[in-house]
């Protein structure tokens, strides 16, 4: 009887053994800082939005035991090379300059960039019909790389703002004339009581790849080819099983993957 007592334990040992080594662990870099309607944290704390969703159902796919890991986002690319966290899951745009630094799987969603300022202001998404205004910008983003590179040289004021929301509240405060983001993310805001009385969308800036990038990818340390090609055959997965377009429904009436 005691034998068969310790069989049973050492079989239930082995199966709890594999059920934990059946899913790699890895901790999922995300902006501390909100980013409706991508990331944010509900009233408990959770975070949700439709990254959040794109992450568990990667995650489910590659048989990873992914854990969200907030960090801010000035310091998340650090916080990936010194392995506090494995990997980056957001809003991260693929570029030239991050490439040095980081590598990347392949693109997961790809939205045009846009501008909005005041109502009633006669502000246009160009050099041109920006010069003499102050233009908020989110700091280590490819926005204010864009606005240094496209607007700075046409005698725009080019002010930058730790998170997205900071840039987004001075704008409806008056203290910036238009602000630069993700065309989704500044929606989002356009949408909200204090957008809609404020704000409105100026329009789409002219593309450059070179500094904008090709799309969003997740975010990976250089060498680890492993990982990159379990998360590359995930994404691919989800959006020829329908999983993507599922939950991007909940979200978008659009195809957000883009070109």
């Amino acid at each position: 009887m005691k034998k068969t007592l310790k069989l049973l334990a050492l079989a239930a040992a082995l199966s709890l053994t594999g059920a934990a080594a059946s899913a790699e662990q890895v901790k999922v870099g995300i902006a501390a800082e909100p980013y409706p309607p991508f990331t944010s944290p509900d009233a408990n704390g959770n975070w949700e939005g439709w990254e959040v969703e794109f992450m568990k159902a990667m995650c489910a796919e590659a048989k990873l035991d992914c854990v969200i890991t907030p960090v801010a986002w000035d310091g998340i690319i650090p916080a990936l090379t010194a392995k506090k966290i494995d990997m980056i899951v957001g809003s991260m745009s693929i570029t030239a300059e991050r490439l040095k630094t980081i590598d990347f799987s392949d693109k997961y969603y790809n939205t045009p960039t846009g501008i909005i300022g005041t109502k009633g202001e006669d502000i246009k998404p160009t050099p041109e019909g920006l010069a003499g205004k102050t233009l908020g910008v989110q700091v280590s983003t490819v926005h204010q790389a864009y606005a240094t590179k496209h607007f700075a040289p046409a005698g725009v004021e080019v002010k930058e703002y730790q998170t997205q929301d900071e840039a987004n509240q001075d704008l409806a405060a008056g203290r910036v004339d238009a602000v630069q983001a993700d065309a989704i993310a500044l929606e989002a805001f356009l949408k909200s009581d204090q957008g809609k009385e404020c704000c409105d969308y100026k329009g789409e800036v002219a593309e450059d790849v070179d500094v904008i990038g090709p799309g969003v990818g997740v975010g990976l340390r250089k060498g680890e080819t492993e990982l990159k090609e379990k998360i590359n055959a995930a994404i691919k997965a989800i959006r020829a099983n329908g999983t993507y377009e599922a939950f991007s429904k909940k979200y978008f009436d659009f195809d957000i993957y883009g070109g």
